[in-house]
């Protein structure tokens, strides 16, 4: 509406403008006209009265000539102002245009012109019945270059950026910024040759991996590349740029600083990811997450002294499911915390009630980890829930470790200080597992599974499971061996010297009601405990549970 009426103003400016030029128009038209029959009478009336023959100029007649030479001035500056007015008026239409079309910090096209133009390339180019390919591209890592340098040094570094993928892109390629740290490039190519696009996606994730010199500051990124092609199932410029997200969000997924090109594999698994998203934003709230307990053995005399708490998705209509389908959309999407923090809590109000020999032990997730408030938070959960600090064991993955070092300390002391022990999780599959070792105060080390399943028929393995092992009986460190399957795996732990294990030898995870039987069989359940202290009945065999491990 505000536009149509700025429209319609402007219509009435013009019309208005057009009569006031016609009308001068007239006037200066007329005004030499006149100018030239006074003029040549006033012009003979001086000659006559030189000469002698004439009475002299006629005034009336030297009026007109002065008034027509001054509609003539007028006109002339009133056709210079009209000349100024439309060069103006010219130069701020092109400058509308411009802002309309164009990103005012790189010179590209912005998202609505990509659409418009894009459009007409894939026009032109399914005439010549050729192949178009859209580049979606993504800055890895761009935030930090803002958080750390500002954002003066950001625009500047998105200003290098893309004056290299000009660089980069054929010459009758289509570039826009679509916002932020996000690109889209267009071009054709012979269908029959895809190499061409892969050699151009290649160039631009090698060249945006070097180093830019931003308006002084050494800044280091890289890219994610998703690329789509016009076919019989993608011929509009939505669908192009669509499927080129997706591809993009997968190079995103697949390391970083890479190319990929769209699969329809790609959508399947981005709406199982986008069900997955809408499942735990409707899960969490409604307790759809439970915990599962998987047993923690000592090795040397088979008794079991706690559980590692895992979580599973209770789903209404699709069963249990794991939590490798949904512990990366919940880190992703910033649910982890709550996630975590709900099961949880269950797990600990179920266990607070268990013999005080029993610990839990809890995986906290890097995206966790970066939290101050996480120390505090977990206080505050074991006072609602009335679980001791003392038996609950944090455990904390090495890569983890890798961003904050120092919020990690923090975070560590605070926790130590209620009593609650530490463990370094999958230890051995970082790079500075002896540093943080010392820098931090680990109770545990947690050997990583993949070193522990294939121990027998992998002599390095088997090297390395003795080194941490020795490792932790010099610094006085208690060392569990994850993915125990077999006896074999297990005799052969015992022999290195490791007395602590976990897998599923001693079976799978259990829920809540399954756990509770387990520890009831063990009397290890105030219940059980009292039911066997109750003076038997005339007659009546107490019979001593089994203990049998697993």
């Amino acid at each position: 509406m505000t536009k149509a009426i700025a429209y319609t103003a402007n219509s009435k400016s013009r019309t208005i403008n057009a009569r006031n030029d016609v009308l001068t128009g007239g006037f200066v038209v007329a005004a030499l006209i006149m100018f030239v029959g006074t003029g040549s009478q006033v012009v003979s009336s001086i000659l006559d009265a030189i000469s002698g023959v004439g009475g002299g100029v006629d005034r009336m007649l030297s009026i007109a000539l002065i008034l027509n030479i001054a509609l003539i001035m007028f006109g002339w500056r009133r056709y210079r102002d009209l000349s100024d007015e439309i060069s103006e008026r010219a130069t701020a239409e092109l400058r509308a245009t411009t802002l309309a079309l164009r990103d005012p910090l790189t010179g590209f096209y912005n998202r609505r012109a990509l659409a418009e133009q894009g459009a007409e390339l894939l026009a032109k180019t399914l005439r010549r019945q050729k192949s178009l390919a859209m580049l979606m591209l993504d800055l890895d890592h761009f935030k930090n270059v803002n958080d750390v340098h500002g954002h003066a040094i950001g625009d500047a570094l998105l200003k290098c950026v893309a004056a290299e993928v000009a660089k980069l892109m054929p010459p009758s390629a289509i570039a826009a910024r679509l916002g932020g740290d996000e690109f889209a490039c267009m071009f054709a190519y012979d269908g029959g040759n895809p190499e061409i696009v892969e050699h151009v996606a290649q160039a631009i994730v090698s060249r945006l991996a070097l180093p830019f010199d931003a308006d002084g500051a050494h800044v280091h990124i890289s890219v994610s590349l998703g690329i789509s092609f016009s076919d019989s199932g993608c011929e509009t410029i939505d669908a192009m740029t669509r499927r080129a997200d997706i591809a993009m969000y997968a190079a995103k997924h697949q390391g970083r600083n890479r190319y990929a090109w769209f699969d329809v594999s790609m959508e399947r698994e981005m709406q199982a990811r986008n069900d997955a998203e809408m499942g735990l934003r409707i899960g969490i709230p409604k307790g759809e997450f439970v915990p599962y307990f998987e047993q923690q053995i000592d090795l040397t005399t088979g008794r079991l002294h706690g559980f590692e708490m895992l979580a599973r998705w209770d789903h209404p209509t699709k069963g249990l499911i794991l939590p490798d389908q949904f512990i990366c959309v919940a880190e992703d999407t910033g649910m982890i915390a709550d996630l975590s923090m709900s099961v949880m809590r269950q797990a600990l109000v179920e266990a607070r009630n268990w013999d005080p020999s029993i610990s839990i032990s809890v995986n906290i997730s890097p995206t966790q980890l970066k939290d101050p408030w996480l120390a505090q938070k977990l206080v505050k959960l074991l006072t609602e829930t009335g679980f001791p600090p003392t038996r609950l064991e944090v455990e904390i993955t090495e890569t983890s470790l890798f961003e904050n070092l120092a919020l990690a300390q923090s975070i560590v002391g605070s926790l130590k200080n209620q009593g609650i022990k530490l463990a370094l999780d999958d230890f051995g599959t970082g790079y500075s597992s002896l540093a943080h070792l010392r820098a931090l105060p680990f109770d545990r080390i947690k050997i990583d599974k993949s070193f522990i399943t294939s121990i027998i028929d992998n002599p390095e393995s088997a090297a390395i499971v003795n080194a941490i092992t020795r490792l932790g009986d010099s610094l006085g460190l208690p060392v569990t061996a994850e993915g125990i399957e077999d006896a074999a795996i297990e005799e052969r732990l015992r022999q290195l010297g490791c007395h602590k294990g976990q897998g599923w030898l001693y079976g799978r995870p259990l829920p809540i009601p399954q756990a509770r039987a387990l520890l009831a069989e063990r009397n290890l359940l105030p219940s059980a405990r009292a039911s066997l202290a109750e003076p038997k009945m005339a007659g009546e065999t107490i019979v001593q549970p089994v203990r049998r491990v697993g």
